[in-house]
């Protein structure tokens, strides 16, 4: 049987077939071919149009179909994953009312921190694990105070992820999870947080029904059939935010499992069976796509919101026609600590891990006269693998073990300098396997729709490809470059703090 993932991710929309009798990736397409625009009408804003990720997402599904290598006809279920956090606001047509304002978006940190103090950090921490921070509900509570004449309007909100599932479907739902990633989640009540809806006067009603993760949450209406060759009915079985499901696609389930990925951010999610919450939430907790009542399964996220779009933005700027490989060459040709050179990687909106903090990316220390390009390149890697190190050791003081990381062998982690430096600065080792969010949402929908029985077949056919130990050679140069780079952010902290 074959099944179909589909990952919207704010950098780009991917589709994938999965062969649930092989494991095998079958067909895969990716729209656009270099990346989505992210709309910034004011700094620290962030959007894009849902239907921006539906063109890509037909487009991705017509370049898959027209391949040959398989049919509309053949798909058995759909998964979905897509960014996680953002808002899409539709009216009573089931149309977007305005752009969705999206993970990185930081204008609502203002309200999420007011929430904090007016409804209780003890409350908040207790009952929502986390602050409200940045979070869907606060900003759609910007959009109430913002934009009165759009939030009039609104008949239903929801994630990106649910609104592709209701293209496909016609059917308006949520997740557990995606609940919970909204800040609509109360854990001490297993169910919707009416302290945070009550508090930004969101009416209950908006929010679609609640359903698990994994299991038939929808089928594919006419339009769809008609659109796409896909057979009406087909189950839609498995959604997921990109980090949970990252986590999933990687057989991580389990309390003391990890999964890191480097795409545009950068994240690091632990599954533990405990309800722990980080006083600073600088670090946060969301339902994991197996959580039960009876069997509870929570997620500590770790997110960094510039890593990739840094390293992107580098390559940009020192060669236009630059690969990657490339990159990755001249970056390896500096030494270890990159003789001094510093770089802070958050210029991507405000770092949840730096209590909301936004700094900018920073580059500092350089001599004109001594460093190269390559310093700087390498620097730029470095950097990110420290602002992982760093934020890590956030979720060691949680009692969340870092040791063993798995990932899926893409982005980031396709540079060897980058995981040689994360696995010696972090102390752990690294396991990459052949596997992305598609498949892993492909996987998920073979899984919901019972045509994998259970997880040991679902993930049989998973398969290590390498794995990263630390470096000696290389530590006690990383280790001095760290605390460099720890002085630099200190001071970087100080400077937003008085701004």
């Amino acid at each position: 049987m074959k099944t179909l993932g589909i990952d919207i991710g704010s950098s780009s929309v991917k589709a994938a077939v999965l062969d649930t009798e092989t494991g095998e990736c079958i067909a895969a397409h990716t729209s656009p071919p270099t990346e989505l625009p992210i709309d910034a009408p004011h700094p620290g804003w962030a959007e894009q149009a849902p239907d921006m990720w539906w063109e890509h997402v037909s487009i991705c599904l017509g370049e898959i179909f027209r391949s040959g290598k398989v049919q509309a006809k053949e798909i058995a279920a759909i998964g979905i994953t897509y960014q996680m956090h953002g808002l899409v606001a539709l009216d009573a047509d089931g149309k977007p009312l305005r752009p969705s304002i999206i993970w990185c978006d930081s204008r609502a940190v203002c309200i999420g921190e007011k929430a904090l103090q007016e409804i209780g950090p003890d409350k908040c921490l207790n009952q929502l694990l986390n602050s409200p921070g940045n979070f869907t509900a606060s900003k759609l509570a910007w959009v109430k105070a913002n934009e009165p004449g759009v939030f009039s309007e609104v008949k239903t909100f929801m994630l990106p992820g649910d609104y592709i599932l209701y293209k496909l479907s016609g059917e308006k739902s949520t997740t557990e999870s995606g609940l919970s990633e909204q800040i609509l989640w109360d854990f001490s009540q297993n169910g919707y947080a009416d302290l945070v809806g009550d508090y930004y006067g969101i009416p209950k009603e908006w929010v679609p029904p609640v359903l698990p993760n994994i299991g038939i949450q929808a089928e594919t209406d006419a339009e769809t059939e008609r659109i796409f060759g896909i057979k009406k009915g087909t189950p839609i079985s498995f959604r997921a935010g990109d980090q949970p499901n990252n986590a999933f696609s990687l057989n991580v389930m389990e309390p003391g499992e990890i999964a890191a990925t480097g795409g545009t951010s950068g994240v690091v999610y632990g599954v533990t069976d405990q309800r722990k919450a980080d006083p600073q939430s600088r670090v946060n907790t969301f339902l994991h796509v197996n959580h039960s009542a009876a069997d509870p399964r929570y997620g500590v996220l770790l997110c960094i919101n510039g890593t990739g779009i840094l390293n992107a933005w580098m390559k940009r700027l020192a060669a236009v026609d630059f690969t990657y490989d490339q990159v990755n060459e001249l970056s390896a040709s500096a030494p270890a600590g990159s003789d001094g050179v510093v770089m802070l990687p958050f210029g991507n909106g405000a770092e949840r891990m730096l209590c909301n903090s936004y700094t900018g990316a920073t580059m500092a220390q350089v001599d004109l006269n001594r460093h190269t390009k390559a310093h700087v390149l390498r620097a730029t890697q470095e950097g990110i693998a420290f602002a992982f190190r760093y934020g890590m050791d956030i979720m060691k003081s949680i009692g969340v073990n870092t040791s063993l990381i798995r990932a899926g062998k893409a982005n980031l982690f396709l540079s060897p300098l980058f995981r040689e430096t994360l696995a010696t600065i972090a102390d752990a080792k690294i396991e990459l396997y052949n596997t992305d969010g598609s498949l892993g949402a492909a996987r998920g929908a073979a899984l919901g729709a019972g045509i994998y029985k259970n997880r040991e077949e679902a993930f049989a056919s998973l398969k290590k490809l390498e794995e990263i130990n630390p470096n000696p050679a290389i530590k006690s140069a990383l280790d001095e470059a760290y605390e460099g780079w720890k002085h630099e952010l200190k001071k970087q902290l100080e400077k937003a703090c008085n701004a």
